[in-house]
């Protein structure tokens, strides 16, 4: 059934403002259909450009040339898939992540016998729980069981220490001179540019954190290396001159685990703790790091490498007096990465 095309100027303006306006993207493909098809699109090229399909064209035209309909009542198609089929299909987007909706209608049509329209099958994924958004990387030899263990273990090890002994978990970080692209606010319709480095140079920062008043020691040098290491912890150690044992915790990297090391760390009184490997979740100076990236690095173009150094300077130095941000943002509450269907 092909419909009448009646559009007026007057109307057609009143359907271009409304769209300008409309924020609910079901809408907007009606509107944007009604204007095509008056214009003399067929239903099959509108439903091409709107990666639609012909029935749901022909149903928005009857909506609107015979009721003046954009939004129909009901908000979109109702699911047709029964108990048995809904667990299965939820299953399976559970192990597999879908760029587009078309994709899913091609899978439910192919593997479940049944068909459905993309803003139906958009209406059946938001019913049941699921959102269009990023992933997040985990290692994926990620050990649950041992983050556990690790969880426990320092517990007691805090326990222990009391006020007495200070812990510090610790790692190094190598910011690049080369600006990091991220969210912001950029003004709608506008294509926001940043420079970018042509080169890109990296800095050393040794740095550790005790949670216990949110202390934050740190150190730049030319590349981590035994030797480094071994002068952070004397810096360490000359913060808390005169008092007893100090704990760091850090992961299993080669030089922290080397014979020099652990033997400096035997005499300097300070114990040495490691991580369970593939754990970054479970070092809070990651999310230092994190803050360090969204105060210098996001979104921020520097012309030269010495201007980079001096911000990334003037971050370490200037961050141990901001107690409140650190308190919020950095804490041993750990959230355990998990792998199951990714694990070999």
């Amino acid at each position: 059934m092909l419909m009448e095309r009646k559009l007026s100027p007057r109307e057609r303006e009143k359907l271009i403002n409304t769209h300008r306006k409309e924020r609910d993207k079901r809408k907007c493909d009606r509107i944007k259909a009604v204007i095509l098809y008056d214009k003399g699109y067929s239903y099959t090229e509108i439903a091409e450009i709107l990666l639609l399909d012909d029935e749901t064209i022909r149903r928005h035209m009857i909506d609107y040339f015979s009721q003046k309909k954009l939004v129909p009542e009901n908000g979109g198609s109702d699911s047709h898939l029964n108990q048995k089929q809904t667990a299965e299909l939820k299953a399976h987007l559970r192990e597999h992540t879908y760029l587009y909706v078309k994709d899913i209608c091609i899978y439910v049509k192919k593997q479940l016998n049944v068909s459905y329209t993309i803003s139906g099958m958009t209406k059946w994924l938001q019913a049941n729980g699921f959102r269009y958004k990023k992933p997040h990387a985990v290692p994926a030899k990620a050990d649950k069981q041992k983050q556990l263990e690790f969880i426990n273990y320092y517990n007691q090890l805090k326990k222990d220490a009391g006020n007495k002994e200070p812990i510090y978990f610790v790692d190094s970080v190598h910011p690049e001179h080369q600006t990091r692209l991220s969210y912001g606010w950029i003004l709608r319709g506008e294509r926001k540019q940043i420079p970018m480095t042509g080169r890109q140079y990296r800095l050393h920062v040794m740095g550790g954190i005790c949670l216990a008043g949110h202390q934050v020691v740190y150190q730049q040098t030319e590349k981590v290396t035994q030797e480094s290491i071994q002068k952070f912890l004397k810096q360490l150690r000359k913060r808390h001159a005169g008092e007893g044992n100090v704990h760091i915790i850090w992961d299993n990297a080669g030089y922290h685990c080397s014979k020099l090391v652990q033997t400096l760390a035997k005499e300097l009184n300070i114990e040495i703790h490691y991580l369970p490997p593939y754990s970054p979740n479970l070092n809070p100076i990651e999310r230092l790091w994190k803050i360090m990236h969204e105060h210098v690095t996001y979104n921020r173009y520097y012309a030269k490498f010495s201007d980079f150094t001096e911000a990334i300077r003037y971050f370490f130095r200037h961050i141990g007096k901001k107690k409140t941000l650190l308190a919020g943002r950095i804490t041993d509450n750990f959230h355990l990465l998990d792998v199951p269907n990714f694990a070999s």
